[in-house]
């Protein structure tokens, strides 16, 4: 049984999907980031970046327990351990890796940063909203043009380049972003969000989802000084 350490943020349903499409059995341990649960010691020892997701296999690559953070080596972990959404051919592998580091690096950390600048700060900062506004459309059409030659990003197979970079599309509106302005991203968002393990994956904490509005406390622990406080 994994134990998993999540909330419903974008990287936490990467790996709830990863593990509902797997068929894993695993326990939920919300971690709550607007209330500071990620700052908790114990939680540390197993995310020392104080960022959720993470998970504990008690049963590791050598029959031992195993702690991972990071929802790109989650991904890994689990698609390893499975043998499922990672090729073992060298190309496609390769090719999987690749997007996977795309969403890793650029699609995750720019989306979030048209979130926090569009939505959470506290004031409207015009270069900051067109700066992180035009780089999330220049990352749609580089989706979207490679959406155009394949199924899924690494190829003719849902891989877990799909599943990492699924849950942060999700939110397009948010990103000022016109689904129907990228046809081949709309194909492949819907084709993904019709699948059943999908469906269970984003529904894991989904009462807890946050409605966009937060109170001071939630922006301290989220955007304010005690994400730099040394632990």
């Amino acid at each position: 049984m994994i134990e998993l350490y999540t909330w419903p943020t974008p990287n936490g349903h990467k790996v709830h999907i990863m593990l509902e499409e797997t068929g894993q059995s695993y326990n939920v341990h919300p971690i709550d980031i607007s209330a500071g649960d990620q700052f908790d010691p114990e939680f540390l020892k197993i995310s020392p970046n104080n960022k959720m997701p993470a998970i504990v296999d008690p049963e590791g690559p050598d029959g031992e327990p195993i702690s991972l953070f990071e929802s790109g080596a989650i991904l890994i972990y689990l698609a390893e351990k499975t043998g499922r959404f990672l090729p073992e051919a060298p190309r496609a592998r390769y090719e999987t890796l690749q997007w996977l580091m795309w969403q890793m690096g650029g699609l995750g950390p720019m989306l979030g940063q048209t979130h926090h600048f569009r939505q959470y700060a506290p004031e409207q900062i015009p270069y900051a909203v067109d700066r992180y506004t035009n780089e999330a459309r220049r990352l749609y059409n580089v989706a979207d043009r490679r959406l155009g030659e394949t199924r899924f990003l690494a190829g003719d197979d849902y891989t877990i380049a799909d599943i990492a970079s699924f849950p942060w599309t999700r939110s397009y509106e948010r990103q000022g972003i016109d689904l129907e302005d990228y046809a081949n991203v709309k194909r492949w968002f819907d084709e993904i969000a019709a699948r059943p393990a999908v469906q269970r994956g984003v529904e894991v904490l989904a009462d807890r989802r946050s409605t966009g509005e937060i109170d001071e406390k939630a922006r301290e622990m989220l955007f304010g000084a005690t994400q730099y406080q040394r632990r």
